[in-house]
């Protein structure tokens, strides 16, 4: 059968840009399904989407005229339903029968075939192939009404018939064309109120040509380039637009600030990150043909916190900003235009005065709030409302200072034990690293966490949300204070996000956790859990935060001891959520370590235990699985398994053995291998040698099978019995130090 290729497009005002990439895709694909569903296009077709500011459009290959007729068995009803008594057709047959297009003819050839326990009657047929008129026609309505449109539009058209008047159509913008093309061939499909015809229109400055005529589907992209001055593909656009932008860069030997931190990449890997950045998807949706142009501003405003002109450029204006080869604002800046004039100089000289009253809006308000410090900024936080069951940002700043102070007081702690403990256990590693200096740490860890929100109260912050915290280190240090406050009131909000850095420093580290914890104690306390689909406290994240910040600092901290540190600052306002509350947070870690390719298994096991100190998960997880790859793992952990049943029906046994009842000689042998064995692995796994700690535990293997094969547990003599019991205990809780090893049991 003759194939040709199809291209469709609908050409509209101009989409919504942060939806464009989504609605190409979406309508593209929906219509290959479609075309598809009805044989219209078979396994080899392939589909191209196409979108640009003002069209979505779909290039779909091998697609055919007509599709093959097919063979249908219709499944009608049960023989007793379908025929009486004497095999007549019943009136609910008959109906059926009209119901898929046969006649009362049809009966004849009915067949009957077993359905479970009843005999049914099917009926086949042939079903004609759709025309692809008619099919395209489903598929284009189906593409429109499954476009994932946040608000539609409601436009009038005028009709097309002889009594003059307007028709209502909804869609995203208004549309004003349809082409449909199957090769060279229009399609004759309808669609909003427009009939598809063989036109389009180009760019709407520098199009050659208006309308756009298309020979054929394949010349679509081509003509429209040449033609319209319109590069349709979306990634082509975007890709031409990046190839543009780094170009321009390097003639003003600088980098642009969407690279930074995608330096030692490969060209590819970099060209991807690039084409997912939200500005560089942005500005493709803006413009139908990218020409970069270079920008400069008055370099008086590199005074102003760089973060500051930064956001401004991108979020405000969609520039692209340039960075020297320190990681330092340039006057320079690219801007991505939607017209290529033979002199530029008019597109450059008006962005300029564009972008100039932003930045200065921006060195005003700098400039003013440096003329008050966060100190005398601390008050106004009380008239600021929170939470209205959890009172003013001032209480809430309290509440923060009282939660940072326990924490810096544990920390503290753990530093002056350190002394005792092995060079290579966890916490000894943890206070080694964080290095507190006893004398100003926990004065610093206040300090920042009383000033940590008065940015909240600055006109910078006021405009640009965004720049919370990092405004609050910038008037930190002109106020004068000490870069390990300024630095801890800047980090406080990390980690923000998955794969965000964490607080560089220790009092930062603090305050960020107080921060945290005092969110989800507060949210839980009230009852403000999150729900599948809402969370509009980020509790999720926050809690996240909690556990990298444990976790991946190494701080020496138990969490329920956290939890229960923080339950106190909030008084009577809240009920105790620590169940709860670590229940959460827990699934939360265990979600985060299968994404990091651990198996279910080993998370499992290792969290059953809800270790306090997240800091040595990784460690514990790691001798897991080294444990598993062992010849005797199998066998260890189906004995642990058939332990905990046994215990689970002794639940008061106390894991005390009289060596003079141990009568049987597995027994014996057992609490001998116990003996030797044991403490050694004890002392291993005080000294953070988790994974040494299991492998010794697996020489326990060929005593503990022989005991189950040669020793009755629940012996009929009571003390026998109990005996045997606690000698199980002792094993069950010796085994189970790292990680509950019955979760390994298959």
């Amino acid at each position: 059968m003759t194939t040709h290729n199809l291209l469709v497009e609908l050409f509209v005002e101009e989409l919504p840009p942060k939806a464009l990439q989504k609605l190409g895709d979406a309508f593209s694909a929906v219509l290959f399904d479609q075309l598809q569903a009805q044989g219209l296009a078979s396994a080899a077709s392939s589909v191209t989407p196409f979108a640009s500011p003002r069209r979505l459009a779909a290039h779909i290959t091998h697609v055919v005229a007509q599709a093959a007729d097919r063979a249908v068995q219709h499944k009608l009803m049960p023989v007793a339903v379908g025929l009486d008594a004497n095999g007549n057709p019943t009136p609910a047959l008959l109906k059926k029968l009209q119901a898929i297009g046969a006649g009362p003819e049809a009966v004849s050839q009915l067949k009957r075939a077993p359905d479970g326990k009843a005999e049914a009657l099917f009926y086949d047929s042939v079903a004609h192939g759709a025309s692809l008129a008619q099919g395209l026609q489903k598929a284009l309505d189906d593409a429109i009404a499954k476009l994932p449109i946040p608000k539609v539009m409601s436009y009038q058209l005028e009709t097309d018939c002889e009594l003059p008047g307007w028709s209502s159509v909804k869609f995203v913008r208004p549309a004003h064309s349809l082409l449909a093309l199957h090769g060279s061939t229009v399609v004759p499909v309808k669609a909003l109120g427009l009939t598809a015809g063989n036109t389009t229109q180009g760019h709407r400055f520098e199009a050659r040509v208006s309308p756009v005529v298309i020979q054929d589907a394949d010349h679509y992209a081509a003509t429209l380039a040449q033609d319209g001055a319109v590069i349709a593909s979306y990634t082509q656009r975007s890709r031409d637009m990046i190839r543009q932008l780094r170009a321009k860069a390097q003639q003003c030997h600088a980098v642009l600030e969407v690279e930074r931190g995608l330096q030692g990449l490969l060209e590819a890997e970099l060209e991807s990150a690039l084409l997912d950045n939200p500005l560089v998807q942005e500005v493709t949706a803006l413009v139908e043909r990218p020409n970069v142009l270079v920008c400069e501003f008055e370099k008086q405003f590199l005074d102003v916190p760089q973060e500051c002109l930064i956001l401004t450029m991108k979020a405000n204006q969609k520039y692209f900003p340039l960075l020297d080869a320190s990681g330092k604002l340039t006057h320079q800046f690219l801007v991505v235009s939607n017209i290529s004039p033979d002199d530029a100089s008019a597109v450059i000289g008006g962005n300029e005065r564009v972008v100039r009253p932003r930045l200065a809006d921006a060195k005003f308000f700098f400039d003013q709030d440096r003329k008050k410090s966060l100190a005398e900024r601390v008050e106004g936080l009380g008239k600021v409302v929170y939470h209205n069951k959890l009172g003013t940002q001032g209480e809430r700043t309290e509440r923060v200072r009282a939660i940072a102070r326990g924490i810096a007081t544990l920390l503290l702690s753990a530093q002056a034990q350190t002394a005792s403990q092995a060079p290579n256990h966890p916490a000894s590693q943890s206070a080694t690293h964080l290095q507190l200096d006893p004398l100003h740490f926990a004065s610093q860890v206040d300090t920042a966490a009383q000033l940590a929100k008065t940015d909240l109260l600055t006109d910078m912050v006021g405009e640009f949300p965004e720049l919370q915290g990092i405004m609050g280190g910038y008037y930190a240090r002109h106020d004068g204070l000490h870069d390990a406050v300024a630095h801890a009131i800047e980090d406080h909000y990390k980690p923000r996000f998955a794969g965000d850095e964490l607080p560089r420093n220790a009092e930062g580290l603090v305050v960020a956790l107080a921060d945290k914890l005092e969110t989800l104690v507060g949210m839980f306390g009230i009852g403000n859990l999150p729900t599948g689909d809402k969370d509009p406290f980020a509790l999720r994240r926050h809690a996240l935060g909690v556990v990298r910040m444990l976790r991946d600092a190494h701080l020496p901290l138990g969490l329920q001891d956290l939890i229960a540190l923080a339950v106190p600052a909030f008084g009577p306002r809240i009920t105790d959520p620590a169940q709860p509350l670590t229940a959460f947070v827990y699934d939360r870690l265990s979600g985060s370590l299968r994404e990091q390719g651990f198996s279910a298994q080993e998370v499992e096991a290792v969290l059953a235990l809800h270790p306090q100190r997240l800091s040595d998960v990784g460690q514990r997880l790691s001798a897991v699985r080294a444990f598993a790859a062992l010849p005797e793992a199998a066998a260890l952990a189906a004995a642990n398994k058939r332990i905990g049943n046994i215990l689970k029906k002794a639940p008061e046994v106390e894991a005390h053995v009289r060596e003079a009842l141990l009568q049987e000689p597995a027994e014996q042998a057992l609490y001998a291998a116990m003996q030797r064995i044991t403490p050694l692995a004890h002392a291993q796994f005080e000294a953070g040698d988790y994974t040494t700690s299991l492998q010794t535990l697996a020489a326990l293997r060929e005593p503990v099978d022989a005991f189950f094969d040669g020793v009755m547990v629940n012996a009929e003599q009571t003390d026998l019995r109990l005996n045997r019991q606690g000698l199980l205990k002792r094993l069950h809780l010796a085994m189970n130090r790292v990680a509950d090893l019955s979760c390994l049991a298959s």
